[in-house]
């Protein structure tokens, strides 16, 4: 099902100090730039550049040390869930997954979309406990519950794996009763590249394919070099360039051979796509590639530009404006591609 996204998505619901222009690249990518930065998203952007991008350039240095992934999961554990939220525990087969449904959605099961969410983290940390908040407010947005994959990450396992796995998750939602055309999947980050490596892969293994692809900030190519001379190499609050080199180094050497990128992939047939970005972000390249390839592929994808906004901005939700209307907008793209049909399959789901 083609729906292509109006240029002009969400405008109605802007603030004054926000609207929404024309956007095209250096490169001659089109798409939406959400013009006007709020002071609270601007101190965000001047905190961050002050503690976690020189955190992660001292990392840079010694980018062989043990990957964080026990510490941060431990941290992770001690936030509470979002309130009023509805989890359950799945067992896929490979890795574990939540089934998270925000207060608005009421019963998961008997819900008429869901989506298929694959968390950021450079493939190496995070999980359901980091991202239950961000993921709960998409799931409010979208009047969906969502799947979050718990995906298996590296040094000990591959990308493949973690693709794998999000597959699995696709898989299990088909078998539990939803229609492809009431399935979307989402990511950010490392999540957002795995977003389209994991459509791909329902493709090539003759599945149907989703209602439709969303991806926030995401990584296309673990390669640094088209980011390394975009103009935005040295302006990203958060993501500075030497640690995306280090990272990139490092993967190839737990991987044993060079990650391809699925801009690269035949994109022919994919379902309509929003990716979301920042217009500081190292990503952003990437974000641009990913729209472009999918457009010359005949794809309807919708790319929004948000100023000055940071990293995976959307998990600040609870504290700038900019990021609760980005996930408007993104509830508003899911509910538009998905086909809702109550009684379809209604009596199977939650068995």
């Amino acid at each position: 099902m083609q729906i292509p996204m109006s240029r002009l998505t969400l405008i109605g619901s802007l603030r004054p100090e926000h609207h929404a222009e024309k956007y095209r690249s250096e490169s001659h990518v089109d798409g939406t730039f959400m013009a006007g930065a709020s002071l609270r998203s601007q101190v965000l952007q001047c905190s961050l550049s002050r503690t976690v991008n020189p955190f992660l350039r001292f990392w840079a240095h010694f980018p062989d040390l043990p990957w964080p992934a026990g510490a941060v999961d431990s941290l992770a554990r001690t936030i509470p869930p979002p309130r009023h939220t509805t989890r359950r525990a799945v067992r896929l087969e490979n890795c574990r997954a939540e089934l998270l449904a925000a207060a608005e959605v009421g019963c998961a099961a008997g819900a008429d979309r869901v989506l298929l969410y694959l968390h950021g983290g450079g493939f190496v940390v995070c999980g359901p406990h980091t991202h239950r908040d961000l993921v709960a407010r998409v799931s409010a947005a979208a009047d969906a519950p969502a799947l979050i994959v718990d995906y298996r990450m590296l040094p000990k396992h591959t990308i493949a794996d973690a693709v794998a796995d999000g597959v699995d998750g696709y898989r299990w939602l088909l078998d539990e009763g939803w229609a492809p055309e009431q399935i979307v999947v989402c990511g950010d980050s490392a999540g957002g590249f795995l977003t389209f490596a994991v459509a791909v892969s329902i493709r090539d293994a003759g599945l149907p394919l989703p209602a439709g692809l969303a991806a926030m900030s995401p990584l296309i190519e673990v390669d640094p070099t088209r980011k390394l001379a975009h103009r935005n190499a040295d302006r990203c609050a958060v993501i500075p360039a030497q640690a995306m080199v280090a990272l990139s180094n490092r993967l190839v050497r737990e991987e044993g051979t060079p990650v391809p990128t699925p801009a690269d992939a035949d994109l022919r047939g994919m379902p309509p796509t929003l990716i979301q970005i920042g217009s500081r972000e190292f990503l952003l390249p990437d974000a641009e590639l990913m729209a472009q390839r999918l457009t010359d592929a005949g794809g309807s994808c919708e790319l929004q530009v948000w100023q000055g906004q940071v990293h995976v901005f959307q998990a600040a939700a609870g504290i700038i404006p900019e990021a609760r209307l980005a996930i408007a907008a993104l509830g508003e793209f899911i509910r538009k591609v998905t086909w809702a049909d109550p009684v379809v399959r209604s009596g199977q789901r939650g068995a």
